[in-house]
């Protein structure tokens, strides 16, 4: 499953450099997510059986808009989020 970027990190020959914040924006955000809801629809087919962490990261990735106002905040929460395998 793809992530957000939410960082740039800069080398030179002496090692990092410096850190560049990514502001994410929604659009990005339901692109991959909805992307991401698609690649996983398998998992709820008829002839399988979910697992409850399924279930709840598919929710998590639905409700994603409406429990973050802020979509840095959303992609923050995402990529801590811990995939189900």
């Amino acid at each position: 499953m793809e992530m957000i970027v939410r960082e740039i990190k800069h080398f030179d020959e002496n090692g990092l450099r410096e850190t560049e914040e990514v502001t994410a924006n929604w659009m990005e955000i339901r692109s991959i997510r909805n992307e991401s809801l698609k690649e996983s629809d398998w998992r709820f087919m008829s002839d399988q059986s979910p697992s409850d962490e399924w279930i709840a990261y598919r929710v998590f990735l639905r409700d994603l808009p409406q429990n973050y106002d802020e979509s840095n905040d959303a992609a923050d929460a995402w990529n801590e989020y811990e995939i189900p395998e």
